[in-house]
């Protein structure tokens, strides 16, 4: 058993710095390669971490992924991409961490699930909320049934940029809050539903898989910047969310709903996570609110996105798949992001998957 492992990155941009820096700081880490088409990102991140210079920087990714004694590869690049560059490195014998979303087709991540089977290598999606310590925190409430029966749930994720120019707002944005919605029911949506709208870029088409593992292509003709998308699961439970890149009044707000309280998750304040209690209580005539407080739930400290890294890290130290974001994990999250956007196609249809 290696007690390190030897890693190549693929994209510096905003979120690839934030993954190189983690790695590099990570013991059981050598990053021997970085990869990006944009030299002066390069070269600013090799100044700002002072890279030693036996990190092979290079612009093609194929420089990178030639590298000796190469033995996993972080990929960050556009979605579009990851299809490619994962199965080129599964094919290499490689591990591999993906960014989320896996790919855009729900055939081509189940295509890469088995392939890295085949490959006996490691295929991770990088889901960062489901090592958020505040989002575990908020499953094991949910899941010790605090709030009582359980009604319905609603998140918004709103900024004004940066807005993508290879998806829409939907798969930008939505998966993070399907993800800590299944996690926190410990289900999958049975049936999704999505309405939304194009301003910036009506003349870029987004192609996309079919849900049902198929390999017919969904094709919308612009890239939606506002959606509506509402998740039904099969207890009847549903969540709605809000997404938008063109809103100034960021917000990162998700919330379930029982019939004894509230479970809240907000980013964007000091007490990430706050139980508000309360339910109704009959009276002659109607009813009234009763036992209201709130009360703040404590959060372990720690970096979601270190516990990313470290989790990875171990699973191909130990040649094992990971039991938190497996491939066959991020292709069931593809499944519900491919409903949606047949759903956004066919004029808000009700999709089941």
């Amino acid at each position: 058993m290696t007690n390190s492992v030897r890693v190549a990155i693929f994209g510096a941009g905003r979120w690839g710095n934030h993954l190189i820096r983690n790695f590099f700081s990570h013991p059981q880490a050598e990053i021997v390669g970085i990869a990006d088409p944009n030299l002066e990102r390069l070269e600013a991140i090799q100044a700002k971490l002072k890279l030693p210079t036996s990190v092979k920087l290079a612009t093609d990714w194929t420089t990178v992924m030639n590298l000796p004694g190469l033995e996993a590869v972080v990929i960050v690049t556009p979605a579009s991409t990851h299809y490619s560059l994962i199965s080129d490195a599964l094919q290499r014998g490689y591990h591999v961490f993906v960014e989320k979303p896996l790919t855009l087709k729900y055939s081509d991540s189940l295509e890469l699930c088995h392939l890295a089977e085949q490959c006996d290598r490691r295929l991770f999606v990088d889901h960062t909320y489901l090592f958020n310590p505040a989002v575990n925190q908020g499953r094991a409430i949910v899941q010790g049934k605090t709030l009582g029966e359980l009604r319905y749930g609603y998140a918004t994720r709103t900024h004004l940029e940066p807005v993508r120019q290879d998806v829409d707002a939907l798969w930008d944005l939505a998966i993070h809050d399907i993800c800590i919605f299944n996690h926190w029911l410990g289900q999958m949506p049975t049936q999704v539903q999505a309405t939304g709208t194009v301003w910036l870029q009506p003349q870029t088409p987004l192609k996309v898989g079919h849900p049902q593992d198929l390999d017919d292509e969904i094709i919308l003709p612009g890239l939606a910047d506002f959606i509506l998308a509402t998740l039904t699961y099969g207890n009847g439970f549903r969540a709605f969310i809000h997404l938008c890149w063109l809103n100034p009044d960021k917000q990162r707000r998700l919330a379930v709903v029982g019939n004894q309280g509230t479970l809240i998750f907000d980013e964007l304040l000091p007490d990430t996570l706050t139980l508000q209690r309360g339910s109704v209580k009959p009276i002659s005539p109607g009813w009234r609110g009763t036992g209201q407080n709130r009360e703040v739930i404590h959060v372990p400290a720690g970096e979601p996105l270190a516990q990313v890294c470290d989790h990875f890290l171990n699973c191909v130290i130990r040649n094992q798949s990971s039991p938190i974001s497996s491939g066959y994990f991020g292709a069931e999250l593809v499944r519900v992001l491919c409903g949606l956007s047949q759903s956004l196609a066919q004029g808000s249809a009700l999709i089941h998957l």
